[in-house]
């Protein structure tokens, strides 16, 4: 797609002839958004037989992988969308309880409910392109939209394992410390906590978007089917020590993250074996929280040895696989974890629905009943009395 090591020769360009092969290809070349180009350097001689240096320059990315599947793809549209939906669906409906009573603004509920923001979030930055790529010809995003794609999807998936930290040490105080929970937890503290799982992320994603922005690239070709920030660097011509050095250090950062996660749990599982009480409060809050965190945690695994590691000799149904993982299961499973095992939260729900189910019912049974009336007065009118009647009335009036 980008042309490259290409040189162009010639005399005094101003010389040049408009028809000439060289100044029609150029022409070509920049009608073209996703072809590089030829530009020469400031400092370029232009005298004889001098070079004009090529620079090339990617203003749009290729994204192969969904190369093949274009007898399929009203199938797949139809699938993303319905998962697509029913992420929507899921997330709103968990958000929408817990802000809407008053019983559930308790730490645990409102890092839950960040959880599900962060999944809206990250889903947008996905979803939307992915069904629009599976109904267009040309699988193309343009590079400043690459780098947008790359910092909302990374950026969400650190969130939510942040997020995932904040929570387990929220449970290890509420079950290893319980007389000192409240006036632990205070509203000022689940702030800087929730700024903490939102500032992270976006500042380490923020720094290597930029690094990454910085590269020159000698390529185009994205073999995924988004945008990956290990994909566009492995097509840079020049040097990309900083990057990884800047990559391994956010992997040891959250790798001390899921230490922190280990460490509250170790602390957990020891003060569960000592009380009947905590072990019940262990099993009823903290094996979502655990389901989740594993659900994460192997999504990214597989996002990141896949990058790193993965081979085209996969099938391609593994490959799209192992790239959809981490942006499919947590965003799916983690409201139904939590909606489906915590108590309070499928209580709400169910009210919700009976709520909204009465509601429509007692507007069904009043519109029914006018409807009713109505008809009975049109098939049975109420009688009406005759002339005789009237007169004989008027007549007993006067006497």
């Amino acid at each position: 797609m980008v042309s490259q090591g290409k040189q162009v020769w010639s005399e005094d360009p101003d010389k040049l002839d408009p028809k000439s092969p060289i100044i029609k290809r150029h022409k070509i070349l920049c009608t073209l958004p996703w072809r590089g180009f030829l530009v020469p350097s400031p400092g370029a001689s232009l005298g004889n037989r001098s070079v004009v240096q090529n620079v090339s320059s990617i203003l749009v990315f290729t994204l192969s992988g969904l190369d093949g599947t274009v007898e399929n793809k009203y199938v797949l549209f139809s699938l993303t969308a319905l998962c697509y939906n029913f992420v929507l669906l899921c997330n709103i409906t968990v958000i929408f309880s817990i802000t809407s009573d008053k019983c559930l603004h308790e730490p645990m509920y409102i890092f839950l409910c960040n959880l599900c923001i962060n999944a809206l979030y990250g889903t947008a930055g996905f979803y939307p392109k992915f069904m629009y790529d599976l109904l267009s010809q040309l699988h193309v995003i343009s590079y400043a939209g690459c780098l947008i794609q790359i910092f909302v999807i990374y950026s969400s998936a650190l969130c939510d394992f942040s997020t995932l930290t904040v929570m387990a040490y929220d449970r290890y105080a509420a079950i290893c410390r319980p007389l000192e929970y409240h006036s632990e937890m205070t509203n000022h503290k689940i702030v800087k906590f929730i700024i903490f799982s939102w500032f992270a992320p976006l500042f380490c994603i923020a720094v290597l978007v930029l690094l990454t922005s910085r590269l020159a690239l000698c390529g185009s070709n994205i073999e995924k089917i988004y945008c990956e920030n290990w994909a566009v660097v492995k097509l840079a011509c020049s040097s990309t020590t900083v990057n990884n050095v800047i990559g391994y250090i956010v992997l040891v950062v959250y790798f001390g993250h899921a230490v922190l996660i280990v460490g509250s749990y170790i602390q957990l599982i020891e003060t569960c074996r000592k009380s009947k009480e905590s072990r019940y409060k262990f099993m009823q809050t903290c094996t979502p929280h655990i389901l989740t965190l594993l659900n994460v945690a192997i999504s990214l695994m597989f996002d990141v040895l896949y990058s790193r590691y993965g081979s085209n000799s996969f099938p391609r149904g593994l490959r799209i696989f192992l790239a959809l993982d981490f942006l499919l299961m947590p965003p799916i499973l983690n409201p139904l974890i939590y909606g489906l095992t915590l108590t309070k939260i499928r209580k709400q729900m169910l009210q919700e629905c009976k709520v909204q189910d009465y509601k429509t019912d007692e507007q069904f049974l009043s519109t029914g009943h006018q409807t009713c009336e109505h008809l009975t007065h049109y098939l049975f009118p109420p009688p009406t009395l005759n002339w005789y009647d009237k007169i004989s009335k008027f007549f007993a009036v006067l006497h």
